[in-house]
């Protein structure tokens, strides 16, 4: 079992272990907090947990000293004549209370709105998702998941008519052709990339296939590795599609008995040569045809997708065409042969099954008067006070209407839109409008918080208990180890001091919502995903705290959890059962439902072509080169934890561009150079690595923000400065990864060399660069002297 104890501490010395998983990364690890004098003083993995046996990733044994942060948010806090002061809870509740009726009375519902995270508890995203859909009757809710996984849940809807990944990450133990698209494996879930590499060093290692403009880990390994030029993906993914076609490798008796649409899959690909698609893409048209003999011949196909794909252009249609590999072969619900459209964030599939990102609770059909009529039933309100008149508000659209006005009251909770939104200069202004009432929950005073008319105190993990989901729909159990600093608390009680404050009530005149605690919050999503393909009914806390975490669905036709979704080749896609109805790959038109019915009256999963359509803004000019944002393996989103914890924070200190050696040479730039990337939003400034990127791209990660920067700091940091106000017309998930940019050399580095991992996909070519270090345990060492922590 990996662990990681505060120095000083030995396990024998620890006085109780409080059962948890990982909270800062999708894959759903599951540990065990030490607490020792009523304190968080380490983890160790769990080792029967199904997820990881025990295996832990580096955010995993550091992030936790974030929580004894001396700057945690410890009180609510208020504006008063310009400045955030401190105050009670009463006083910070009945400002938000009385805003909110005001708006209510002369405005209505979509006034309010709310933009929360994939960070929270299952049971704070339903109570969430009850308040804002059920009682006020808002349309304006999403989550910070529509900037990583909204093309996942969007692409399972597009192929198999609702959300829920059908593979198994105990796929990767059976197959023998893994294919990573867009997907850092080896950086955003360490711990399955562990599993990998044992297969890898194992007998009958798998055959790896990489789609990345990078050079990562993932990349280094593999036996074929694609780095197309952003923004081609669709025509990347086409052109294997037609060699598969064109060589006969489709499993034409599972498409006959379980798909529709694939002669206009076929007729799509025809054109998508090997030679034509190296052309768009400038990738040698022989490692396609490499590429798809992997493919087609695999028995046992793993595919996993993440923002690579998700945050480029044509991001769904890019996904889909994933699944459609799939579905042409055969390739799912067995052993070894399943999709993966990954998650970035630890509880993202949470936000989505409850309705907290522009879902409908329970993967519900806002499209269906049967599915609001049924969802009204379980919260016993009115189907009309549900609001389906419209698609959700994504949140995109949600700063849209703040700019403009007509949105007045934003809460944010446990995300940091100043620093993780694009196009930052914009959003800050929007945020600080003087008409738009802020109000931010979170643990820190994150850059968003700065910005706030109210700020709430937020208890974070091990300081609660609840439940989260990981990729997989691996349910783990976390408890409350200790107790939250000075007066924050739990979201979930925020929300539902919130709900009676506002005096919100059921038909029958009883307190709504219904619950009180988490267990009772649990409780109550089960009634709500009884019948569902999400179905909780079949879990409990108490089965939860067995030797493992559980799959969904789990219910008494599934008593132990389903490891695979699609297992019979049927699909959750009947007209009658269906998420959703689907929307044109292109231009995001959506279906109707007597167009759905008539195409898919059997509910088989779907075949859904999609021609490549170059990108709205493609290198040129002053801008010449592909501007890309990421992840790198030692941050979390915007720091406001991984920066707290010494060991990460010394790993990777501070922003850097990558830059590939070719590039390098031509602009005069050489590792550690102070340079400039400018787009036609913004600028800022970094430290040069040169890297194995592919010719043309620049990578930024977008981790950087400014609450480490003493005093003001000038805004040249964070990459979102320089990204493009552009979504995906399908999934409405905002595009990273297709800015156009410039780079100049500001002044030589004199020696210094890149704050950028050297362990990682920023890799420096040069082999003299030192490695990267890790910080020393002086946080850890505090806790335990006592110190100011």
């Amino acid at each position: 079992m990996d662990s990681h104890l505060a120095e000083g501490v030995s396990p024998d010395q620890v006085d109780r272990w409080v059962r948890s998983a990982t909270i800062l990364h999708s894959n759903g690890d599951a540990l065990d907090i030490a607490v020792k004098d009523d304190r968080i003083v380490g983890v160790r993995g769990r080792a029967q947990d199904r997820v990881n046996h025990g295996r832990l990733g580096p955010k995993d044994l550091y992030g936790w000293q974030a929580g004894d942060s001396p700057d945690r948010l410890t009180r609510p806090l208020v504006r008063r004549d310009g400045a955030l002061v401190e105050t009670d809870w009463d006083t910070a509740m009945d400002l938000v209370v009385r805003r909110s009726k005001e708006l209510l009375d002369e405005r209505g519902p979509s006034a309010l709105a709310f933009y929360t995270s994939g960070q929270l508890f299952l049971e704070e995203y339903y109570t969430l998702a009850a308040i804002g859909h059920g009682a006020i009757g808002t349309n304006h809710m999403d989550g910070n998941t529509r900037l990583c996984t909204a093309t996942a849940a969007a692409a399972l809807k597009e192929s198999f008519g609702c959300d829920g990944q059908p593979g198994s990450y105990t796929d990767v133990d059976h197959a023998d052709v893994i294919a990573f698209y867009g997907h850092n494996v080896a950086e955003t879930q360490t711990v399955l990339w562990e599993r990998v590499l044992d297969r890898l060093t194992g007998p009958n290692p798998p055959r790896l296939l990489c789609v990345d403009p990078r050079t990562t880990p993932v990349a280094r390994e593999a036996e074929v590795h694609l780095a197309p030029r952003p923004g081609t993906n669709v025509a990347l993914m086409n052109g294997l599609l037609h060699e598969v076609v064109r060589r006969g490798m489709v499993d034409r008796d599972y498409v006959d008995a379980h798909t529709v649409g694939y002669d206009d899959l076929v007729a799509g690909v025809v054109d998508y040569t090997p030679d034509h698609v190296a052309r768009i893409c400038d990738v040698p048209a022989e490692r396609i045809r490499a590429a798809a003999e992997l493919l087609g011949t695999a028995e046992r196909l793993l595919s996993t997708v993440l923002q690579g794909f998700y945050q480029s252009h044509q991001a769904t249609a890019a996904a889909v065409q994933v699944n459609n590999l799939h579905l042409v072969r055969g390739m799912l619900g067995r052993p070894g042969a399943g999709v993966l459209q990954m998650n970035g964030q630890p509880t993202a599939e949470n936000t989505r099954e409850c309705g907290a990102d522009g879902d409908l609770t329970g993967f519900r059909n806002w499209n269906n008067d049967d599915h609001i009529a049924d969802l009204a039933a379980v919260w016993n309100i009115d189907p009309m006070h549900i609001p389906h008149y419209a698609p959700p508000t994504h949140a995109m659209q949600i700063m849209r209407y703040a700019e403009k006005g007509s949105v007045r009251l934003l809460w944010v909770s446990a995300t940091n839109p100043a620093v993780s939104l694009p196009e930052l200069r914009r959003i800050r202004a929007l945020l600080a409008r003087q008409g738009l009432f802020l109000v931010v929950q979170d643990i820190f005073m994150t850059e968003t918080a700065e910005l706030a008319d109210v700020v709430l105190p937020a208890a974070t993990w091990g300081e609660k208990t609840g439940t989260f989901t990981n990729t997989d729909r691996t349910v783990h159990l976390s408890e409350k180890a200790v107790d939250p600093p000075g007066e924050a608390r739990p979201d979930l009680d925020v929300f539902l001091d919130y709900a009676r404050r506002m005096d919100f009530r059921d038909r029958d005149g009883a307190p709504f919502p219904q619950w009180h605690d988490p267990e009772s919050a649990f409780e109550a999503w089960k009634r709500a995903s009884a019948g569902r393909l999400c179905d909780y009914t079949g879990i409990t806390y108490d089965k939860l705290r067995g030797g493992s975490g559980v799959q969904w669905p789990c219910n008494a036709e599934n008593p132990d959890g389903t490891e695979r979704l699609y297992a019979n080749g049927r699909f959750w896609a009947a007209p009658e059962d269906c998420e959703s109805y689907g929307r044109d790959l292109v231009t995001g038109a959506p279906m109707s439902p007597t167009e759905y019915g008539a195409m898919n009256p059997e509910g088989r999963a779907i075949i859904r072509a999609a021609e490549y359509i170059p990108a709205h803004e493609e290198p040129e000019g002053e801008h010449p080169f592909a501007l890309i944002t990421g992840r790198t393996v030692y941050h979390f989103h915007t720091r406001t934890k991984t920066g707290r914890a010494p060991q990460l924070r010394e790993a990777a200190p501070d922003v850097w561009v990558e830059v590939s050696p070719s590039d390098a040479r031509e602009i005069g730039v050489a590792e550690g150079d102070l340079v400039e990337v400018t787009s036609p939003r913004g600028r800022i400034r970094a430290r040069a690595r040169i890297s194995d990127i592919r010719p043309g791209v620049l990578f930024v990660p977008f981790h950087y923000g400014y609450w480490d920067i003493p005093g003001d700091g000038a805004r040249e940091r964070a990459a979102n400065e320089t990204t493009v106000t552009d979504w995906d017309p399908v999934s409405k998930q905002p595009l990273f990864k297709t800015s156009a940019a410039g780079l100049r050399l500001v002044e030589k580095g004199g020696g210094v060399v890149a704050p950028a991992p050297t362990t990682a996909a920023s890799r420096p070519v040069d082999p003299e660069v030192p490695a990267t270090e890790g910080g020393p345990d002086t946080l850890a060492e505090e806790l335990i002297d006592g110190g100011g922590a």
